[in-house]
């Protein structure tokens, strides 16, 4: 690393730690007055205008949301509604799913041509019972998200359970991570489903990991709901 670039992370290091050691106020600073809460406050908002004054580069984001808890997709789609909410196009490419329509599908198609959404699995590998057709599935649909990954009109392209994919051995993860790099440069990419390994985790911008506290299926024998897990 440059020294340039070391004394650039040593100032934004220190910002992060002043506003860290500073908090974020409201009823978490007990016993303190009213004026002494406002210039605490003060030089908060000081150091956080600082904060992103140093931070203002753009780029084209690579993002794994992982782990063993729900809402991996449901995130993913939360940024793919941002995305169209500012005007630009969504692709969601679905690996080993596709063995139901999902409410996803049906909500999103009043976005028209803003949003696209293929899913070629055909469900869950006990219901398959095939897998040299799950791995055919999973390579047209690689070949599908590769389409989108090279098209510039294209702001988001979520990978849904391609991690998965991954794990199971039908797809390589070099040519996953390859293929996301032939992206134009301000174009986002989200692969999700649990099992990341270190070398993709260590590829991607953003991770997130959903850790499992309650399941209502394991813990109480709940079945799958429309609008909670499809």
């Amino acid at each position: 690393m440059t020294q340039k670039f070391q004394k650039e992370n040593s100032r934004l290091n220190k910002l992060d730690n002043d506003a860290e050691e500073i908090g974020m106020g409201g009823n978490l600073i007990p016993n303190i007055t009213e004026e002494k809460y406002r210039k605490r406050m003060e030089k908060r908002k000081k150091i956080q205008t600082e904060r992103l004054k140093e931070r203002k580069k753009k780029k084209g984001l690579i993002i794994v949301t992982t782990g063993q808890g729900k809402g991996k997709t449901t995130a993913a789609l939360g940024m793919g509604i941002r995305t169209i909410g500012h005007n630009h196009k969504v692709a969601i490419i679905q690996f080993i799913k596709g063995g139901w329509e999902p409410g996803e599908l049906l909500a999103l198609k009043i976005f028209g041509e803003k949003f696209k959404f293929h899913a070629f699995g055909e469900g869950f590998t006990w219901e398959t019972q095939d897998r040299n057709k799950d791995m055919s599935l999973v390579l047209s649909s690689w070949e599908k998200a590769l389409s989108y990954l090279k098209d510039p009109s294209y702001k988001l392209i979520i990978l849904d359970e391609i991690i998965v994919a991954i794990k199971l051995g039908y797809i390589d993860e070099e040519e996953i991570i390859k293929g996301i790099h032939m992206r134009p440069e301000l174009t986002h990419v989200v692969l999700t489903g649990r099992g990341a390994t270190k070398k993709l985790i260590d590829s991607a911008d953003l991770v997130t990991e959903m850790k499992s506290i309650h399941h209502p299926f394991r813990e109480q024998g709940v079945m799958a709901q429309e609008g909670i897990e499809y």
